[in-house]
């Protein structure tokens, strides 16, 4: 059996763009990205806290250093600059390494800084 187990998490990102007219993604931090092993073109999911509403699509990076969530193409009308998301990648796995499976997790700030790393909630 396999199972698909949350493999990141950036918790409480604040969105800093949003580009209805990009074609697409979420645009993250590359040092971001890194912290937590999401890679560019890896699909994840975005949870708007704010609203509710939840959206997957693909992260690509944004430069290092400029603490960049946007979010892009028709997504942009799921969030605002300002909203606070959850952006979550996940990886399939069998049943005995999901059993000791422990994935990154970052919690943020309200600049996109990184507050604490944690075991996932």
């Amino acid at each position: 059996m396999r199972l698909r187990m949350m493999k990141a998490k950036l918790h409480r990102a604040a969105v800093t763009q949003a580009d209805l007219h990009y074609e697409g993604s979420i645009s993250i931090d590359r040092d971001l990205l890194d912290a937590v092993g999401i890679l560019p073109h890896e699909q994840v999911d975005v949870l708007n806290i704010n609203t509710g509403g939840r959206f997957t699509t693909y992260a690509i990076e944004a430069p290092r250093g400029s603490r960049t969530f946007g979010i892009n193409g028709a997504a942009a009308r799921l969030a605002q600059i300002g909203d606070r998301i959850i952006v979550v990648s996940y990886a399939d796995m069998d049943a005995a390494a999901a059993e000791q499976w422990v994935p990154d997790v970052l919690v943020l700030d309200e600049m996109n800084q990184p507050v604490k790393s944690r075991d996932a909630a």
